[in-house]
């Protein structure tokens, strides 16, 4: 008589605040997921700390996570002894990594590729209408309904040959500089230090320092990490330097800006800006960038939201199912990138 084996199957656990498990896992989702690893209950958790969560990370091989994820600290991770990698459903990492991942080896995956989607849809819709100044005509009565041959002190109303700067050649600002070819003759301009010139080049773009970038476009969009090194990197000394009726669009970081030195160059009607992401988050009631016409502020809904967020779990499960397989990894984030991340 023959003994039958049993092929093992990684055991998975899923943190993330419920909302988030809702959003991510339909029942096809969820079914495809069973089928690539075991899901013992409670298949879910919000947090890491209380016995139940401890037994279920004990025997745990993977995490998947996303919105919501406690900070996978020594203590925690020490209560994971099996843990080999965390699947990342989302975008940023920052607020899970810890260092221990690196020195224990820990696989740490993301799914910024796929958030890059809609905030780079986002910033080129703003781009456009950024052209024709149409959020701030709506926004002021005054203006709104006098038609075209009344507008004054918008400048030029128009997306023909506009000269576009993008700061950061990131995973979003590839996808930007990309979705510009819509665009009628458009000038692209990238500041990043870090970027390869050729890349830039071959993306239909011209990599230039921030100082050269800033005095010639009409449109500025900022897709940089938030590290020490770019808080407030346009300031007041930058947000000068730019042509009167340029707009600032900000999907990336609120702690790029100065929000005082941009609200009050808003305030005079020198420049515009289109907001997803602001410093604080939310602004204070009283934030002079919300009562400026010139100035529209979005709750940062750029990123992944209702059904973009599928879009991120089967990114998620193509990734979980590549390194199941022994595949190589697409989308790794790795100690030495992970400085870099936003």
């Amino acid at each position: 008589m023959t003994a039958t084996v049993t092929a093992y199957r990684s055991e998975a656990l899923l943190v993330m605040n419920r909302e988030s498990f809702d959003a991510h896992f339909d029942r096809p989702r969820l079914d495809r997921l069973r089928s690539l690893v075991a899901l013992p209950d409670p298949i879910w958790t919000d947090e890491l700390d209380s016995a139940q969560a401890r037994a279920r990370l004990a025997t745990a091989d993977l995490i998947v996570s996303s919105w919501g994820v406690p900070r996978l600290t020594a203590d925690r991770l020490a209560a994971a002894p099996r843990l080999k990698a965390v699947f990342h459903a989302a975008g940023s990492v920052r607020s899970l990594a810890d260092g221990v991942l690196w020195s224990r080896d820990i696989v740490l995956t993301s799914a910024a590729d796929a958030n890059a989607i809609p905030v780079a849809e986002y910033t080129l819709a703003a781009i456009i209408l950024a052209g024709k100044k149409a959020p701030f005509l709506a926004a002021d009565a005054a203006t709104a309904y006098r038609g075209w041959g009344q507008l004054q002190g918008f400048g030029d109303l128009s997306n023909f040959r506009r000269t576009i700067g993008v700061v950061g050649f990131s995973r979003i600002g590839r996808r930007v500089v990309d979705l510009l070819r819509v665009l009628d003759g458009p000038s692209v301009l990238v500041a990043d230090p870090h970027a390869d010139p050729a890349e830039v080049e071959a993306a239909g773009a011209q990599l230039v320092s921030l100082d050269e970038l800033l005095p010639r476009v009409d449109v500025l969009s900022l897709h940089a990490p938030a590290l020490p090194s770019t808080y407030q990197m346009i300031g007041a000394r930058e947000l000068a330097c730019l042509p009167d009726r340029a707009t600032v669009i900000n999907t990336a970081r609120g702690s790029l800006i100065d929000s005082a030195a941009l609200a009050e160059e808003c305030r005079t009607g020198r420049l515009f800006a289109i907001l997803d992401v602001t410093d604080p988050e939310p602004l204070q009631p009283d934030s002079p960038l919300r009562s400026t016409h010139n100035v529209m502020v979005t709750p940062h809904i750029a990123g992944s939201l209702g059904t973009e967020i599928h879009r991120l779990t089967d990114h998620t499960l193509a990734e979980l199912t590549r390194w199941l397989a022994g595949e190589p990894l697409q989308h790794r984030i790795t100690a030495d990138i992970f400085p870099l991340t936003a």
